[in-house]
């Protein structure tokens, strides 16, 4: 049984600290939020992710899973200290803001008085693993004692658990065969399980999530960007996305059309990367991200563009309908939601926007007071002279579109993220628009 600490319970944190618990450690949660820390020892999270109040709370309930404050308690605990952080982006540039990990490296940092792996897993600048490296060691009372290691994460919002639980492939970047022996004995049951067990050098561990992300948002840009060529040519490009999708060396996943990405990892990596190696010399090499942010903030825009043109290009008094809040299903994340980025551009344009998410309201209503929230599905949809379709809630695609139809004000329905089934919104009499598709009545 391995002692662990986890630094940061947010996200990332609290998910890797229930989990680990699961796996039979003995595990100490640390943050320095006493709202946090109470609430999660009460097993209380305080996120929506599904099943994992349930794991937090058997863990608590077992004792093999605690939460502090006390940066101490945790040095003289832990075996393994996991850096789980956040990473946002700087509010003066596309870099990433290192204040948290340098902060939690310098608090913990004086209070290891013996050997330990320190492991970060937050998303970080390549070069960060090396430097803390040098940090600790100049800070720890037990020097060079304390290793360091980096285990990218790959969590899925409203996956996390499973993600977790049973990873498509696990990531380490060690410096030594002592650090890759501790991580392969504390994983060995995923890996005994068949996942993929990688061990790289730092740098290489550290590039695996921002290249992974990357790669997915070109992918959506991509076909989002396929999307306008499809509507200015009369072409379907949910029809050409499945013709692309039987290619081996393409696939059908993340290859679906709609108002792009969102949360708090994918644009924020893109940039952070494009970031980096601009300050590494090789900007030239990444120059074609920027062009992959532009377009996905533009499908937010060519959703505007489409609801207006339904609504008599004017939005002025007129009532609008945002079926979604989240920035995806399955999670109450609002930050950078394309669902909220298209409600706030219409508001602004003088739009009457109501807004219902089944899990975000309480957070996208903090985000953006401005809007009007509702209930439930049809409370949002009354009266509306336009509904969208922003976030692709199972609710979303299964109502009944007689149902909507007979609260709403006209049958007219954008949809966002192209899920909904349309032969049946259209035989229930409504005018269906979606993007990167022909207009049809």
């Amino acid at each position: 049984m391995t002692r662990i600490t986890v630094l940061g319970t947010g996200y990332l944190g609290a998910t890797h600290a229930a989990c680990m618990a699961e796996l039979g450690n003995d595990v100490l949660g640390v943050d320095s939020d006493p709202g946090k820390i109470s609430s999660l020892r009460r097993a209380e999270t305080p996120f929506f992710e599904p099943g994992l109040h349930d794991l937090v709370a058997k863990h608590v309930a077992s004792g093999r899973l605690r939460f502090t404050q006390s940066m101490e308690e945790a040095a003289a605990f832990g075996d393994i200290h996991f850096l789980c952080v956040g990473t946002p982006q700087l509010e003066s540039g596309h870099g990433t803001d290192m204040r948290f990990v340098d902060g939690v490296v310098d608090e913990i940092g004086p209070y290891l008085h013996r050997p330990a792996l320190f492991v970060g897993k937050s998303t970080v600048p390549v070069g960060t693993a090396e430097r803390l490296t040098e940090r600790l060691t100049r800070l720890a009372p037990a020097g060079a004692a304390v290793e360091v290691a980096w285990n990218p994460e790959f969590l899925r919002e409203g996956h996390a658990v499973a993600d977790t639980l049973r990873p498509d492939r696990i990531v380490i970047g060690v410096a030594s065969e002592t650090a890759e022996q501790k991580l392969r004995a504390l994983y060995a049951p995923l890996a005994d399980a068949g996942v993929p067990f990688v061990v790289t050098d730092f740098a290489t561990a550290e590039l695996v999530k921002v290249a992974a992300n990357a790669f997915l948002s070109t992918k959506i840009s991509f076909i989002n960007a396929t999307a306008e060529v499809c509507e200015a040519a009369g072409a379907d490009v949910y029809q050409l996305a499945s013709a692309l999708s039987y290619d081996p060396r393409i696939g059908g996943n993340f290859l679906s059309p709609g108002i792009g990405f969102g949360g708090g990892c994918l644009p924020k990596d893109l940039r952070a990367f494009v970031a980096r190696a601009d300050e590494l010399g090789v900007g030239q090499a990444l120059r074609f991200l920027k062009d992959m942010d532009a377009i996905n903030n533009r499908s937010r825009k060519r959703m505007v563009d489409l609801a207006r043109r339904e609504c008599g290009d004017d939005f002025s008094g007129k009532r609008v309908a945002v079926w979604g809040a989240a920035f995806k299903p399955d999670s109450d994340d609002v930050r950078d939601s394309p669902a909220l980025s298209v409600a706030e551009a219409i508001r602004a344009e003088g739009g009457r926007v109501t807004v219902y998410d089944p899990q975000a309201n309480d957070n996208a209503r903090k985000a953006h007071p401005e809007l009007y929230y509702a209930d439930d599905a049809l409370d949002a949809a009354a009266e509306a002279d336009v509904l969208l379709h922003a976030t692709e809630w199972n609710e979303f695609r299964t109502i009944d579109p007689h149902s909507v139809g007979a609260v709403i004000g006209s049958r007219r329905v954008v949809d966002g993220r192209g899920s909904l089934d349309e032969d049946r919104w259209r035989a229930a009499g409504w005018t269906y628009r979606a993007l990167g598709k022909p207009r049809i009545g």
